[in-house]
């Protein structure tokens, strides 16, 4: 085989990967995962400020 039909070899690949994930990144499935991954950055920021609240509340009662 020559360099030409290699090169059209992996073209022809990477191809077909590339509709692969573009496949599964649009299916139904990954649509809930996807959203809450999205959302998962909010979520941690309201664990946090409960912490930071609760943290101050605790520091308050003690004094």
């Amino acid at each position: 085989m020559d360099y030409i039909t290699w090169r059209s070899f992996y073209t022809v690949l990477v191809f077909v990967l590339f509709i692969g994930v573009v496949w599964w990144a649009y299916s139904k499935g990954q649509k809930k995962n996807f959203d809450e991954a999205a959302n998962s950055i909010f979520d941690e920021d309201e664990k946090s400020s409960v912490t930071k609240d609760s943290t101050k509340q605790e520091s308050k009662n003690n004094e």
